[in-house]
């Protein structure tokens, strides 16, 4: 007879164990209906044993409400474009890129850039600098937009950071309101390349100017074309910009020759005055630094061929008892400096006016007598703002030479005693203009000194002594001839033309 029930009373407590169960002698199907809760320990121990459940066991129902964590999970986040992005949290995609608050530019601070980002750009205050990532890999987009509107009046510059833009190494510039580009990354040759493009004038790149011609040095960001004889300053490309198509100049004329020095007593020579200087230094130019002449508007250049004319100097005079010969003009553009004015002597008398005059040379006799000054010879004629040059020295009859002009000063008269025979020393010259706008500080267009018997007049700062030429290439005035010897005179220096732009 089958047992159904066994008394509780008839089993004492822990009386049953696995060995008093044979293998297989209680299975599911003995068991009718449920087992409850109730008929069971409150800890039920299947450890070291495999409980296998339906594939139907578990439904959704069972789970609602139920949160299961990252941590339990084989996988708890995915990559998207290169990021990794945990599961249940949220982001955008937009136009392939994930949009940034808005970036405020101070017009200093640079913000570089990440694949995959959009960023609103806010240029209210200042021009605004963003940076393309330091490596890029095909397929990598970034996307900028006008925040407020005004790239038109505070542009935007991209700077490249190593890669290409565009096919080419140059920065690029968003100046057009409400622009909005989106950049994608192909290789090193084509480097980022604009994908999509809308309210924008110009997005091939920023340019800077290229040219040839001359002499060229580099200088930091500047390129520096020296001409020291005539030539052909060559433009293929203007300059846009942070590369700006206004260049700065130096446009230094011939100093002028000097004047004779008679035979007889008093018969003294003046020097000649200093070549015309003319000098332009602007924002775009760097921070050389310039002579007081300068003047902040530059050239604004086209793509064509500019001839440059550089000024020889003048001849000194060839005989004791005449003048020299004023120097040549020098020519860039709309820009033309005059040649100096020859210095005088005791035949030619006066010196000539030019972009800076030329010393009055001594007589022996004249109008009001012994040691009557003459006028002084004009300078920075014809006349340009600022003055490209001074007046040179007057004479005083029966006595030395007057020094010649420079570009930042007069030439002075000469002094001495006023008797017959006894004629005094020549007068100083004229200080030329220093400037470092070819990379090192150079003085240029200094007059020459004038010359007398009892001795000569100084050079002043960038000047030529009496007796010697003006140097190749300075524009300086030559200085004049001993009196009394019949020498003739010296030639002034030949003058210079310099210009400067940024190219990278």
């Amino acid at each position: 007879m089958a047992i159904t029930k066994l008394p509780r009373s008839g089993i004492a407590d822990n009386s049953i164990n696995a060995s008093k169960i044979e293998d297989g002698t209680v299975a599911a199907a003995e068991i009718s209906g449920t087992v409850s809760a109730a008929k069971l320990n409150a800890t039920l121990d299947i450890s070291g044993k495999t409980v296998t459940l339906p594939n139907t066991s578990v439904t959704s129902g069972m789970l609602a409400n139920t949160t299961i964590a990252n941590a339990k999970l084989a996988n708890s986040a995915i990559t998207v474009r290169g990021t990794s992005r945990a599961l249940g949290t949220s982001f955008s995609l937009g136009v392939d890129v994930d949009w940034q608050s808005v970036v405020v530019s101070d017009g200093s601070t640079v913000t570089t850039m990440a694949a995959g980002k959009g960023y609103f750009v806010n240029n209210t205050s200042a021009a605004g600098i963003v940076k393309l990532p330091t490596s890029a890999t095909l397929g990598d987009t970034i996307a900028i937009k006008d925040y407020v509107g005004n790239f038109g009046t505070n542009a935007l510059t991209i700077q490249r950071n190593g890669h290409n833009i565009q096919a080419v190494a140059n920065d690029s510039r968003l100046s057009t309101n409400r622009a909005s580009i989106v950049l994608v990354y192909v290789d090193a040759t084509k480097g980022w390349l604009y994908k999509d493009e809308h309210n924008v004038a110009d997005l091939q790149r920023n340019l800077f100017t290229e040219a040839t011609g001359g002499t060229v040095t580099e200088s930091g960001d500047f390129k520096i074309h020296k001409f020291t004889g005539d030539g052909n300053f060559v433009v293929s490309q203007v300059g846009a910009g942070t590369g700006p198509a206004v260049v700065d100049y130096l446009v230094v004329a011939g100093g002028g020759g000097s004047g004779g020095g008679g035979a007889g007593y008093d018969r003294t020579s003046g020097g000649g005055g200093g070549g015309g200087f003319r000098e332009a230094k602007t924002c775009a130019a760097g921070s050389h630094s310039a002579s007081p002449l300068e003047t902040p508007t530059g050239i604004t250049l086209t793509a064509q061929t500019y001839p440059i004319t550089v000024g020889g100097g003048g001849a000194g005079s060839t005989g004791g008892n005449a003048w020299g010969t004023k120097g040549s003009n020098s020519v860039f553009s709309t820009i033309t400096s005059t040649g100096g004015g020859q210095g005088g002597s005791q035949g030619g008398g006066y010196g000539m006016p030019g972009g800076s005059g030329g010393g009055v040379g001594g007589f022996n006799h004249g109008p009001g007598g012994q040691g009557t000054t003459t006028s002084a010879t004009s300078g920075n004629s014809p006349p340009v703002s600022p003055p490209q040059g001074n007046n040179g020295g007057g004479g005083r009859y029966n006595e030395a030479g007057a020094g010649g002009g420079g570009a930042t000063g007069a030439g002075s008269s000469p002094s001495g005693p006023t008797g017959c025979g006894a004629a005094g020393t020549g007068g100083p010259s004229g200080a030329g203009a220093t400037t470092t706008i070819s990379g090192s500080p150079i003085t240029y267009a200094g007059g020459g000194a004038g010359a007398g018997q009892s001795g000569n007049g100084s050079a002043g700062s960038g000047g030529t002594s009496a007796g010697s030429a003006g140097s190749s290439n300075t524009g300086r005035g030559g200085g004049g001839a001993t009196g009394g010897t019949g020498a003739a005179g010296h030639s002034g220096g030949s003058g210079i033309v310099i210009i400067r732009y940024k190219f990278q």
